[in-house]
């Protein structure tokens, strides 16, 4: 009869197997940790693909200019304090998607401007508003062509950005204040109509009735959710509110930009990553910056040092202007107020109530048929 201990010790992996001739499984917790393992990894690759194709994507939608590049040295000073100053426009092409708010004239204008300097601390900001109407002397700028155009005593504001774009409007902003320029934005019409639809619109309250067929708006007095259009509409209206100047427009602007962060603050973009994506694809497309701000994580980074910023912390005024007396319809920066306020940036102040009137003493910070 065969000794069956030698039966036990002829193959160790045998012993090691129990005495049965296979392996064991392994234990369903130890391949149950191995699975999620490899399913977190391809998630990670998957996830990191999509995302770089969205940052290539969002990227490839941005315009930008090499402001800094095209004025060099000629500037003022770069004050290092943590303030910043953002030179916005609007644009005012007709080309394209623009075309159905006018004929196309062949150039752009800069159909809004505002300067924004945040205070050191990022809490707080004055916004000025500049009537496109307002005469100032204009530096020598080169044309998109190349050529230079001579610096004259005299011209429209907003006839800077017609002669040579974004870095023209820049210098002679720059002229103006003697306040460096950190950054640039520009925003089209067509491209602000589809951000309001993206954001859901935008509601504000009209103390007054405004009907304007040439800005295709007609809001009777109360509170109204406005589309994109209505909200093109509202920002571009001269003849329904006020006297039908530019002033009485830019306070309409800046009572609607107060409404539009209270929205993108009300909506909780981060927490719907699909609306947040929607947004960016669009907000993306209807920008030009400046080089510094050409990219998603670069243009991510300044709008997430503003995001403490609401509406209540902005301080939004229009330039003090009195009227022309070479031309009725035009106006000019009254000196000494004027002067006050750009001392009061540079200096990283709030602006002075002594600097907030125009030519009639009226006070011009934001108020008017729009709250």
């Amino acid at each position: 009869m065969a000794d069956d201990s030698s039966s036990t010790t002829a193959d160790p992996r045998r012993r090691r197997a129990g005495g049965k001739g296979r392996r064991r499984k392994p234990p369903v917790r130890r391949k149950g940790r191995r699975i999620a393992a490899w399913s977190a990894a391809t998630l990670v690759v998957m996830g990191g693909a999509g995302a770089g194709f969205l940052y290539f994507k969002l990227n490839g939608n941005l315009s930008s200019v090499d402001i800094n590049a095209a004025l060099g040295k000629n500037r003022p000073d770069n004050i290092d304090n943590g303030s910043q100053d953002i030179l916005v426009l609007g644009s005012d092409s007709r080309a394209g998607d623009n075309g159905k708010y006018g004929r196309d004239e062949g150039s752009s204008r800069s159909d809004t401007a505002m300067i924004v300097h945040v205070f050191a601390g990022h809490k707080q900001a004055s916004v000025v508003s500049v009537p496109r109407d307002t005469i100032v002397a204009r530096p020598e700028c080169t044309t998109p062509s190349g050529k230079k155009s001579p610096a004259v005593k005299r011209a429209q504001f907003n006839e800077a950005y017609s002669i040579g774009g974004a870095v023209c409007a820049v210098k002679t902003v720059e002229a103006m204040t003697n306040i460096r320029m950190d950054h640039y934005l520009e925003v089209d019409f067509a491209g602000f109509q589809k951000l309001i639809d993206k954001l859901g619109g935008v509601e504000v309250t009209t103390t007054k009735a405004i009907h304007d067929k040439d800005s295709h708006l007609s809001l009777d007095a109360g509170t109204h959710k406005l589309n994109g259009e209505q909200s093109l509409g509202l920002v571009r209206t001269r003849k329904g509110v006020g006297d039908g100047s530019d002033l009485g427009r830019i306070k309409l602007q800046q009572a609607f930009i107060k409404a539009l962060l209270d929205q993108v603050k009300s909506i909780g973009l981060f927490t719907s990553p699909t609306k947040l994506y929607g947004i960016a694809d669009t907000a993306t497309k209807a920008l030009t910056t400046d080089r510094e701000l050409n990219s998603v994580d670069k243009l991510y980074g300044f709008a997430s040092g503003l995001k403490g910023i609401g509406s209540e912390d902005m301080h939004m005024v229009t330039l003090p202007v009195g009227a022309d007396p070479r031309d009725p319809n035009r106006v000019v920066p009254l000196t000494a107020q004027a002067d006050e306020v750009w001392r009061a940036l540079r200096a990283d102040q709030q602006i002075p109530e002594s600097a907030l009137k125009d030519g009639e003493g009226t006070k011009t910070d934001a108020d008017g048929v729009v709250k």
